[in-house]
């Protein structure tokens, strides 16, 4: 990445230097993967989502998922009943993230064998 690039990046946190880094300015943080990764079982009602995120408070899981949603990642669908029912889908664009969060995992599984043989 050139400097004049990174600089730039400094000053306005909405610019991005390269592809790579939209990536993780798009998926970064503790909760994202996981919400993409329960997402590409399927479709998610908030409170499944709740669960399956063991942990995660209410008002995070809002966040993350307007942050996805507002990167095109996700679809929030409202069905108009009482109490509303909200369900979130991955978008055709998040469903391309699948083979990128497989290999983050394969990447993950083989750096911790070869640190486990190193230490050894």
């Amino acid at each position: 990445m050139a400097a004049s690039s990174v600089k730039h990046n400094k000053q306005s946190k909405k610019s991005v230097g390269c592809p790579v880094e939209f990536t993780l300015e798009a998926i970064g943080g503790r909760w994202k993967v996981l919400i993409i990764h329960h997402l590409l079982e399927g479709t998610k009602r908030f409170g499944e989502l709740t669960r399956l995120l063991g942990g995660i408070s209410a008002r995070t899981l809002t966040r993350q998922l307007r942050e996805l949603e507002a990167s095109g990642i996700i679809d929030r669908k409202v069905h108009q009943q009482v109490p509303p029912k909200l369900e979130y889908s991955l978008t055709t664009i998040g469903r391309k993230l699948e083979p990128v969060l497989l290999a983050m995992h394969d990447w993950a599984e083989e750096s911790l064998k070869s640190s486990r043989r190193s230490k050894k």
